[in-house]
């Protein structure tokens, strides 16, 4: 049987056994509801404290300020819907960048409809939103900013602690996507002077399905969901206390090991990306060269379509995933690489090689071997290459 070698881990992670081992009593030994007031529910609701906790330590935060959620998407609208609503009384303007993810545009978008006015920033040839078309954007009513922490397709981050810095001053609050920065980079809520941040634990080897929204203490939103008194009363329902479990642990040992992971995930990245580029010819790096997450690579490789080296790569036992949406359904490329100005034909090309804790110098060198001969062969067959390369 081929191993696989998986470099999708933007996408999705394992969940560690660590964490698994950690989560599995709550399904049939501790299974009390953390609002009964017997022993096993007390023993529950200790639990999901402890989680509380693990997770403020991890991104500097009171555990008063950390809430339980779905997974990022989910933290991603409750703030950004439920500041906005809470403060409408001031304005109804909305600050945020072309790259987003979804889960913010989109909210930004069904926002839009209801009457709110939104500002869509551009971003530099490497992704990168500047902190003074932020100052520039900001007006008397405006409620809030949503910039993401790092990209989750080319993996620049952003300034965040200027962003911060000038919202702050300001007096408008600040949201912050850090679902791809949680467990690959520091991340400091103070520092970067952040009123909310989303987060998800199935990106840094957690269980899926749960996540977590920071709140400053002092910042005031609407609920959630309305119905009982978890979670401050500000979302209701059961608490998934396994999963919240696994969220704290797979936090605690992302941070344990974060300087070790960082060398790791650099140096594989920096490898992958230097053969690449020395190996196939007419291929473009996507985001910032130095300021990317540790373990993002995203080329795009002219005359090849995206979906063809994907499903090329899958067959060699690798598995990666497009820079281009069109592996979903659609025709139009990623968002995210139009607006750092590729042309359609170049972003329909592109590939993200996510690296992760189990990857090694031996799956780098594997895709050095197999993704140059994909290359060639696809080339070969295009249309659009042999006048262009001639």
């Amino acid at each position: 049987m081929k191993e696989l070698i998986y470099m999708d881990h933007a996408a999705t992670t394992a969940t560690r056994s660590e964490v698994l081992e950690e989560m599995l009593p709550y399904f049939t030994q501790v299974y009390g509801n953390p609002s009964s007031i017997h022993k096993a529910g007390r023993d529950a609701r200790k639990a999901v404290e402890n989680a509380r906790r693990q997770v403020a330590a991890a991104i500097g935060a009171d555990p008063r300020e950390i809430y339980f959620t779905a997974g990022g998407s989910e933290s991603d609208n409750w703030a950004i819907r439920s500041a906005c609503q809470k403060n409408a009384a001031k304005g109804k303007h909305i600050i945020t960048s072309s790259v987003e993810h979804h889960a913010v545009l989109h909210t930004c978008e069904a926002l839009e409809k209801e009457g709110y006015q939104v500002t869509y920033l551009p971003v530099d040839e490497y992704g990168r939103v500047n902190p003074k078309d932020v100052q520039k954007a900001i007006r008397t009513d405006t409620v809030l900013i949503t910039i993401m922490a790092a990209n989750n397709e080319i993996g620049t981050i952003q300034p965040i602690a200027q962003i911060g810095d000038i919202a702050r001053e300001a007096g408008v609050l600040f949201h912050t996507d850090a679902v791809q920065a949680v467990g690959a980079i520091p991340v400091d809520v103070n520092a970067w002077k952040v009123d909310m941040l989303s987060m998800s634990a199935h990106k840094f080897h957690g269980p899926k399905g749960v996540g977590a929204l920071y709140i400053r203490k002092g910042v005031r939103i609407n609920n959630l969901i309305y119905g009982g008194a978890q979670e401050r009363g500000l979302r209701a329902g059961t608490e998934n206390v396994p999963a919240i479990v696994g969220l704290g642990k797979a936090i605690q040992l992302a941070i344990q090991e974060l300087p070790q992971y960082q060398e790791k995930m650099s140096s594989l990245r920096d490898e992958l990306i230097h053969g690449i580029l020395n190996s196939i010819p007419d291929v473009r790096l996507n985001g910032h060269p130095t300021e990317r997450l540790p373990g993002n690579v995203n080329v795009s490789v002219r005359y090849v379509e995206g979906e063809a080296l994907l499903m090329r790569l899958d067959l060699a036992g690798i598995e990666a995933s497009s820079g281009s949406a069109c592996t979903s359904g659609s025709l139009d490329p990623s968002h995210v690489l139009l607006a750092i100005g590729l042309p359609h034909e170049i972003a329909h090309g592109s590939l993200r090689l996510s690296l992760g804790r189990d990857n090694t110098p031996s799956d780098v060198g594997k895709v050095l071997t197999e993704l140059p001969r994909i290359v060639e062969n696809l080339r070969a067959m295009s249309p659009l290459c042999a006048p262009a390369m001639a």
